[in-house]
């Protein structure tokens, strides 16, 4: 984490919940010696263009256990509503003064402090934009997806946003109104979106584990040493199953449906 001054606060927000539909408990399951959750915690604060760190979790009774480890792994917790996951993180970013918002998911075990620096930097070094990320045209491993807006922009979506896919997902409302935010696309130099790294089933998990007791927990490896490992042992890609990216926004977009037929 950065502790140098500067002229805009940066902070990322993890969002993470037991009750999750496809794999419950996720957040929890064990990675060599570790939860799922306290690597991902890790990973972020090992971002240096981060100043502090926020685990966004529900008022849940279940998700007792997120606040707990958010608090062992020495970071900050906030506890809001189920659903409406936009005004968790506006109120958790509200309560800490962000000026910058870095959006983490709680179930992207491999994610690359190096990525996370570079989309933040490009919104630091560019103040008249908005919107940062690289998922506006995917072409990094599903899982490193880093999203970073700035509160001006957050607070505008957590006033306007309608729709169910836009309160349970925080960025759609920025991303589908280009006209009205200042955008910028980050793209690798190869086109990796094929390659899953995320956690929603019992596969997943199975890749993580074995990617991580190769390349040990005691480091941070970044995306080119999980390149490299499959490059010599591809069959671990035979664990991953083959789902259609960002399949949960896809679900929440037939709430919307529900909501204007």
């Amino acid at each position: 984490m950065n502790n140098g001054a500067r002229p805009r606060k940066v902070v990322a927000i993890i969002q993470a919940r037991m009750d999750s539909t496809r794999l419950p408990g996720k957040a929890l399951a064990d990675i060599e010696g570790q939860p799922l959750l306290a690597h991902v915690i890790g990973r972020t604060k090992a971002a240096r263009t981060v100043d502090s760190v926020v685990v966004a979790t529900t008022t849940e009774p279940v998700d007792k256990a997120i606040e707990l480890l958010a608090l062992r792994e020495g970071v900050a917790a906030y506890r809001g509503q189920v659903d409406d996951v936009l005004d968790r993180f506006y109120q958790a970013a509200g309560q800490i003064s962000a000026d910058l918002i870095v959006r983490i998911t709680g179930d992207d075990p491999f994610k690359d402090p190096d990525v996370i620096d570079r989309i933040i930097l490009h919104a630091l070094d560019h103040p008249e934009v908005d919107y940062a990320s690289n998922t506006l045209e995917a072409t990094f491993p599903e899982g490193l997806d880093t999203e970073v807006f700035s509160f001006r922009a957050l607070e505008t979506a957590w006033r306007e946003a309608r729709l169910p896919s836009e309160r349970e997902h925080v960025t759609p409302y920025l991303w589908k109104n280009p006209g009205r935010f200042r955008m910028a696309s980050i793209r690798h130099s190869e086109d990796l979106s094929h390659l899953r790294w995320t956690i929603d089933y019992t596969e997943d998990l199975d890749f993580a584990r074995a990617v991580y007791s190769r390349l040990s927990p005691s480091r941070i490896f970044r995306m080119d040493d999980i390149l490299a490992l499959l490059a010599q042992e591809p069959n671990l890609l035979q664990l991953c199953p083959r789902v259609v990216r960002n399949f949960g926004y896809q679900q929440s977009l037939r709430k919307d449906q529900q909501v204007c037929p």
